[in-house]
């Protein structure tokens, strides 16, 4: 049975930086695409950041890019957000994600395996 466990989340003040991890069990999903995507309060759940499971690859939402970095472990089964300069406009459930195929993207349809989400808040 894969599970996908969301932790790092937390409290911070605008400025702040926090690193969220996603630990995968149940297979191995080295060729697979990772990603991460966030649900934030009164708006629909919206991409983030992804990396790809052959090449290497990363792709970034416009509103990540160069605060938050997506990095990946293969031999623990592992993605992390390094998520720099936090704006309370950040504020959301996280959730990792593992995509059907193995090239980064954006599409929330095509990832198939979910995560439960934590919580990141972002105070002014």
């Amino acid at each position: 049975q894969v599970q996908l466990g969301e932790s790092g989340g937390g409290l911070v003040q605008a400025g702040g930086s926090l690193r969220l991890s996603c630990a995968a069990s149940g297979r191995t999903f080295s060729t697979k695409a990772m990603g991460w995507f966030r649900h934030p309060p009164g708006k629909e759940r919206e991409f983030v950041a992804a990396s790809s499971g052959i090449g290497g690859g990363t792709l970034y939402a416009l509103s990540g890019k160069g605060r938050f970095a997506i990095s990946r472990d293969n031999a623990k089964n592992t993605v992390y957000l390094q998520m720099n300069n936090l704006k309370p406009e950040d504020t959301a459930v996280y959730y990792c994600a593992v995509s059907r195929e193995s090239i980064a993207s954006g599409q929330e349809g095509i990832y198939e395996y979910w995560g439960q989400g934590t919580q990141v808040t972002v105070s002014s």
